[in-house]
């Protein structure tokens, strides 16, 4: 007979964590992480210095920029490697890496939250173009962050004559996930949660290595009504703890919003925003959204489209998506990016990058830190911080068009430069790919090349020798006709 899940407080779940153990741990920015088990495994360590030298596996970045999430593992001889998709959210977790206390890996966040699968079934890794010239490729550094990074983890590999990426496989020991409920055998459902996540194959991968799944609910039910409801089975779960509540928001923005788990009638209300170069900029950039388009925004600056949409009531013209798993509806900002108001459906992450990788977006809004000449973007690093890529370079690499959107300078430092910090989309690998690239800035509108970045737009009023050439660390091509930016 199985043996049930056991019940058990935090501090005595995260006890079974062994020392050396790679621990993977689902969320999203501020939904879906199980803060109650990251906190007691950083009480346990402080207490009695275990466990230790741990490998730290994660998808997307689950942070709040300062204490919670991930930010709870960041002590010195707790960690050992860190791989995860987006480190901005955990400053902790970056301070490390760039202190060359830990190993350190940015890798895309669709690649590992699709390799989770891969792991699961003890495949050999997953075989991919994503990353492909970019700082992820291995000739270009595959991914590692500091001197103490020196394993490996994606290789080029020939195949029918193409060039493709082979991100290896590692075990997973230790899963930390979320739910909504569980019942009396440990069959869990997120009937409250804003997304899925990857708590499926997480609790898969450790339960074929051996590990164990560590499940923090808001309460235990006698039974869940519905078998088609349940996430992820009973017979995968060792332990369950439940909250009560407590250190359960919804996200790290928001305690609960109904919003986040019904649909709506796609009459969702936001706010006007003021005159700013924000606006201006997300203006420009919902005018190359098409009708029937089916859209990714990144998060940032990307979120003013969905705003001036709605304040011109174009917001049913076009199918707004989230990497997360949301389709439909209005994408929430902030810390509770990754949640969706009155979404339509909402699918595990994996799934939704499966149809991203395939090319299912039709155009993606996207941020940029740095452009450089031959159109390239880097989001990874800046101002003495890494904020890794997240799900930036699998959306930029298979979106049939891409917008990206930035400021002309921050803080009056160029963001179009003559080398980038980190390579993150790749101007010419997207021309031979056949996308469709602009890039949108309050002064100026630029537009990719076989012969790279040309400028085919300014602001009224402004000079174009003063105000936008001399502003530049290269020289744009000059489009014959340039254009006033409506």
């Amino acid at each position: 007979m199985r043996s049930p899940a056991l019940l058990a407080t935090a501090d005595e779940a995260v006890a079974a964590i062994p020392s050396g153990a790679t621990v993977a741990v689902s969320g999203f920015v501020g939904a879906g992480h199980a803060e109650m088990l990251t906190s007691a495994l950083e009480r346990r360590f402080l207490q009695t210095g275990t466990p230790r030298h741990l490998t730290l596996y994660y998808c997307a970045g689950q942070g709040d920029r300062a204490e919670r999430g991930m930010n709870h593992l960041a002590h010195r001889g707790m960690l050992k490697r860190i791989v995860g998709g987006h480190w901005n959210l955990a400053p902790k977790l970056g301070a490390l890496a760039l202190a060359n206390e830990v190993e350190a890996y940015n890798l895309p966040q669709g690649v590992l939250s699709v390799l989770t699968r891969e792991i699961a079934a003890k495949r050999p890794g997953l075989i991919t173009k994503v990353g492909l010239n970019t700082f992820i490729d291995p000739v270009h550094g595959g991914g590692r962050l500091n001197a103490r990074t020196t394993e490996p983890l994606v290789e080029r590999i020939e195949l029918d004559g193409e060039t493709w990426l082979r991100y290896k496989p590692m075990p997973i020991h230790v899963a930390l996930i979320r739910a909504t409920y569980a019942d009396a055998r440990g069959n869990l459902s997120m009937e409250c949660e804003g997304l899925i996540s990857e708590v499926l194959p997480m609790a898969q991968a450790a339960k074929n290595h051996g590990g164990i799944v560590i499940a923090q609910v808001e309460s235990v039910v006698d039974q869940l009504p519905d078998p088609k409801a349940v996430r992820v089975p009973g017979l995968l779960v060792d332990y369950i703890v439940t909250s009560a509540g407590v250190q359960h928001d919804q996200t790290f923005g928001e305690v609960f919003n109904e919003d986040f788990v019904v649909t709506g009638d796609g009459k969702f209300e936001l706010p006007v925003m003021p005159e700013s170069e924000r606006k201006r900029i997300g203006t420009r950039a919902l005018r190359e959204i098409r009708e029937g388009d089916i859209v990714n925004l990144g998060i940032g600056l990307p979120e003013a489209v969905a705003m001036v949409a709605a304040e011109t009531g174009r917001l049913q013209e076009f199918t707004l998506t989230v990497e997360s798993g949301p389709t439909g509806g209005v994408p929430a900002s902030g810390l509770s990016f990754g949640c969706s108001h009155f979404p339509e459906a909402v699918i595990d992450q994996p799934s939704q990058f499966d149809f991203y990788d395939g090319g299912g977006l039709d155009i993606a809004v996207l941020g940029a830190v740095e452009v450089d000449a031959e159109g390239s973007v880097n989001v990874a690093s800046f101002a003495g911080r890494f904020a890794g890529v997240g799900g930036f370079v699998n959306i930029a690499q298979s979106a049939r068009r891409l917008v990206f959107c930035c400021t002309f300078q921050a803080k009056g430092n160029a963001k179009f430069v003559s080398k980038l910090q980190h390579v993150c989309f790749h101007g010419p690998t997207a021309l031979k790919n056949g996308q469709q690239v602009i890039y949108v800035t309050e002064r100026a509108v630029f537009e990719l090349t076989p012969q790279g970045l040309r400028l085919i737009e300014i602001a009224a009023g402004l000079n174009l020798q003063c105000d936008v050439l001399d502003q530049m660390q290269f020289t744009p091509l000059l489009a014959k006709t340039i254009r006033t930016i409506p």
